[in-house]
This record gives structure tokens, sequence and C-alpha cells, in this order.
């Protein structure tokens, strides 16, 4: 709270006398317009059912006075967003072996159970950079990710070898590797480390995006969100410092909804995820 109130020139004892005071309603709303515009330079296309979980969580009731209200203020201050289009692609032409599908019809019980592997796209001025991420299905966590200039294997090795190393390295028996049929994954490097450490390893059937479709989201995600929204990057330093920030962001503040509006790398490390709301939103 200190470094929220920090930001627009407050001190903290400024807000707690405004909760217990009666704030008016310019007030309220002049907070609240504050408030969301900061977290949309954190995350460009948040929506307002997240931004509210986060406001409800930084403010208090006594400010948001609830969802219904919070959206009111939210469509009011032009804050409503409109729908983006999505983008994708894959490649799946190589000699390695193909290893079948483990996780079809298989409920996720806790971190580390099942991992998800995928590669985006990240333009920058002039040319484009690869996105390697690995995400606890679990949680929602992003363990590992790598941006490169390169789809060589090696990139996607180090975000897996970032992801073992934040589940605490050694035997991971208990976890299962999930991702599309492309080479990268299916490369000796890969493999080798995935079997170095006693991961199980799971592939796609075929090449619908639904076969992979936790990866393919968590890609929608960071496109819609936070990419497309950006001006375009200068450079490949440029890019990593805001993909770091943006992954950080997405672990460590942004409400998620199929862990009931709680943050991934909360739930991660041992939090009881809510209700799955990813469907059911109003």
């Amino acid at each position: 709270m200190a470094t929220l109130c920090g930001l627009f020139g407050k001190k903290r004892q400024w807000y707690y006398a405004n909760m217990k005071a009666d704030v008016s309603e310019r007030q309220r709303v002049k907070l609240l317009a504050d408030m969301i515009g900061y977290y949309r330079l954190c995350c460009p296309r948040i929506g307002g059912f997240k931004l509210f979980h986060l406001l409800e969580k930084d403010l208090g009731h006594a400010v948001t006075l609830g969802r219904d209200s919070f959206l009111k203020v939210y469509e009011s201050k032009g804050f409503k967003l409109n729908p983006n289009k999505r983008r994708r692609t894959t490649d799946s032409n190589h000699v390695y072996k193909r290893y079948p599908n483990l996780i079809k019809g298989k409920d996720v019980r806790y971190s580390n159970h099942i991992w998800v592997s995928d590669i985006t796209y990240v333009w920058i001025l002039g040319d484009v950079l690869y996105l390697h991420l690995v995400t606890d299905a679990y949680s929602h966590a992003v363990l590992g990710w790598c941006l490169s200039d390169s789809l060589s294997a090696s990139h996607t090795t180090e975000a897996l070898r970032m992801a073992i190393r934040i589940a605490g390295g050694g035997n991971l028996c208990g976890t299962i590797h999930h991702s599309d049929r492309g080479s990268q994954y299916a490369s000796e490097a890969y493999v080798s480390c995935l079997m170095e450490h006693h991961i199980r390893i799971s592939m796609t059937e075929g090449y619908e995006p639904t076969d992979n479709a936790m990866a393919e989201r968590q890609n929608g995600i960071f496109k819609v969100e936070w990419i497309y929204e950006q001006e375009m990057y200068r450079d490949k330093e440029q890019a990593i410092n805001e993909i770091n920030r943006m992954i950080d962001f997405y672990n460590n503040r942004r409400p998620h909804m199929s862990i009931g509006m709680e943050c991934p790398m909360e739930v991660y490390k041992g939090k009881l995820p809510g209700k799955n709301l990813w469907r059911k939103r109003p």
C-alpha cells in the first residue's frame, strides 16, 4: 500500500484517513480512474473484472462499492476494451520420436503435476523474436521463459531449465511435460533434459491448437493484454526487459479467473485456488 500511495504523492496515513472518513463521490471516482490508469500501464489490456478484484484488494470495498458500481465508473471513464483479434503459428516436420498424449482427460491436482510449453512470436523493429514459455498447469504460473532470435532448441531448453530450477531441480518424477509436436520439444537436447530429471513426456496427437489449449491460451493472454498493445519494441534488450516485467506482473499481481481470481505464483507456492470462473463470468 505504501508503494501505491507513493505513486500518487500521498502518505499511507492519507489512505487510512480516507478509509475511515466518508470519501466524496468525486474523490472516489477520481481515485478509481487513477488506479485503473496505473494498472493499464502495467497491463494494457487487463479487463474490468480483473481490475475490480485487484482494486477491491488494494483499496477496499469503501472505494469500489462493489462490482456493479466499479464497472459503471470503469465504462463511463472510457476504460472498456474493444475485442482484439488473436494471431498464431507452428512447425512439426521432423524425424524425432513423437510421444503419446498423457494428459488427455487427466485432472491437474497440484503444482508441478503438469507443465505445458509453447513458443510465440514477439515483433521488434525490423525483426522478430521468439518467446519460449513453460507454464505450470495447476497454478498457471510461468516457471520458465526465454526470449531469443531463433527457434533453436537450445533456447527452448533454456526456458525448461529455468522452470526446473524454480521447481527445485532434482527428481521431478511426479511431473508431466506436455507440448505440441514441434521439433524443439522432440529434440535430443530437450528430451535429455526432461529425462535427466525424470519428467514424463507428453505430446499432442494432432495439430489443432485445442490439443495444447492451456499453452495457447497463455500465449493469447500475453499477446492480447500486453504485446499487441505496446509500441513495437526497439530492440531485443528492450523486449527482454518488458517481457520480464510482464511475466512478473502476470505471476505476482494479475488475478487469474481459472484459479478464482488468485495470483498464479501464490497458488504455485501453496495457496488454495478458488473456483474456476473462466467460463462463468457474468
